[in-house]
């Protein structure tokens, strides 16, 4: 896996889309109430300790952005060597990752660490479907060169 013919625009659309998407995702008229008040809060306000916004926007922009550049390098290198991979590849790439990785790699944090099984779906789906949606969007664009 390499950077030569690495599409940073396909990436940064990838970005963008996930992060919209996210914030969908936990807005206040879909996922987020019935995703705080699976995590024991039944206020569905974050502490004072939880509110930093520094913090959690700008993780959550790391953890995306780390996220679709590494889908990108995996879609390159699965180009380079496929010359029909289409976006149907790609984004059955991301939902592998991130079904197969993303969501199953934290299943044994959460249980062991008490939260219950709802609060890993609402979590880890959305960053499943968010991958999903950026390896189509990656592959597309690398089309287009």
């Amino acid at each position: 896996m390499t950077f030569s013919d690495f599409n940073y625009i396909g990436v940064i659309a990838a970005f963008f889309v996930s992060f919209i998407s996210g914030a969908i995702w936990f807005g206040p008229k879909t996922f987020y109430p019935v995703w705080m008040r699976a995590k024991g809060n039944a206020s569905g306000q974050l502490t004072g300790e939880q509110n930093k916004p520094v913090l959690l926007f700008g993780g959550t922009i790391v953890g995306i952005l780390v996220q679709t550049i590494t889908l990108g390098l995996i879609i390159n290198s699965l180009q380079a060597n496929n010359s029909d991979f289409s976006v149907v590849d790609g984004s059955l790439v991301g939902m592998a990752l991130g079904v197969g990785i993303g969501m199953f790699a934290s299943l044994s944090h959460r249980v062991f660490g008490g939260e219950s099984l709802k609060v890993w779906i609402i979590e880890t789906a959305n960053d499943a479907i968010n991958l999903t949606i950026a390896g189509a969007i990656i592959t597309y664009f690398n089309s287009l060169t």
